[in-house]
């Protein structure tokens, strides 16, 4: 089930800063770390798994499954991307009940037509608002504890101007969304606009490279935003520190000494290996 925590932090009116994580090598390090909570990106997770663009080709049963093992492996509060539920009401409802059943804490479910897209690319369209408000009504009567969040996103702001993603916000918290994430605004005036205009708890996606400035998280809590997400910070280093590792080899021939490597023994632990030792010594014939 969900972790009250994430409710409770977001009632203490703290900043909650979420790295992004996409597989369960990033979730065990990132889990390590003095985070609120740990956000599974789509974009991330749909890259690592399929080695495909965050375009609406991933199915729930790729997401849950992956999903559902990064929090049991680890001990952080969850929040999960889930598109725009996987379909229509229907899917919503199913969603939103197989994410709580895998102990996701928040959900984040999202105003675009499907397939959808990243959303700091280009070409994105949206669904009717009152499409989209139904989804929030559905996704909040099928939640199960009230200690499960829904996080309602808007992707209108790029296609549709911020005024209309300004309206949408308003009627998704309205609806009964518990946060409200206005995706890819474009300066720090209109993430001002949004914290001044939404009465709720606010999102804010702080993408490398993405559309929206990437501020601190001081800036953020002093704006108004609640939750701050650094969806690509993890798939983006690793993309970095591999393609410099694996260039090194290929051009050398063996580890250079200036490449920085995680060390063996630290991994043991990270993976559990300790652990299974522990269990051989106990029980394993000699």
């Amino acid at each position: 089930m969900a972790d009250p925590a994430l409710k409770a932090a977001l009632a203490k009116k703290e900043l909650i800063l979420a790295p992004g994580i996409f597989d369960l090598i990033s979730a065990l390090i990132a889990d390590r770390q003095d985070f609120k909570a740990l956000y599974v990106t789509g974009y991330g997770t749909v890259a690592s798994y399929l080695g495909l663009p965050d375009a609406g080709i991933a199915t729930y049963r790729d997401m849950i499954e992956r999903i559902a093992q990064m929090v049991k492996m680890t001990t952080k509060p969850v929040i999960a991307d889930a598109d725009t539920g996987y379909g229509g009401l229907l899917n919503v409802r199913h969603t939103i009940r197989g994410y709580e059943d895998a102990g996701v804490s928040a959900i984040q479910i999202e105003d675009q037509e499907f397939p959808k897209k990243c959303g700091h690319t280009p070409d994105r369209r949206v669904v009717p608002l009152e499409d989209m408000v139904r989804k929030i009504e559905v996704a909040v009567d099928s939640r199960r504890s009230d200690d499960f969040l829904i996080i309602a996103r808007t992707d209108s702001r790029t296609s549709l101007g911020i005024d209309e993603a300004i309206r949408r916000g308003k009627a998704f918290a309205k609806a009964g969304a518990d946060v409200v994430f206005v995706e890819s605004p474009e300066s720090q005036e209109e993430m001002l606009m949004i914290a001044d205009q939404i009465d709720a708890p606010l999102f804010a996606n702080m993408v490398n490279g993405g559309r929206t400035p990437m501020l601190p998280a001081a800036r953020l809590q002093e704006m108004g935003y609640s939750i701050a997400i650094h969806p690509a910070i993890g798939f983006l280093s690793v993309g970095a520190a591999l393609q410099k590792a694996y260039s090194d080899l290929a051009r050398n021939g063996e580890t250079s000494a200036d490449i920085e490597l995680y060390s063996f023994a630290e991994f043991n632990k990270l993976v559990g290996f300790e652990d299974v030792w522990a269990f051989e010594k106990k029980f394993a014939q000699v």
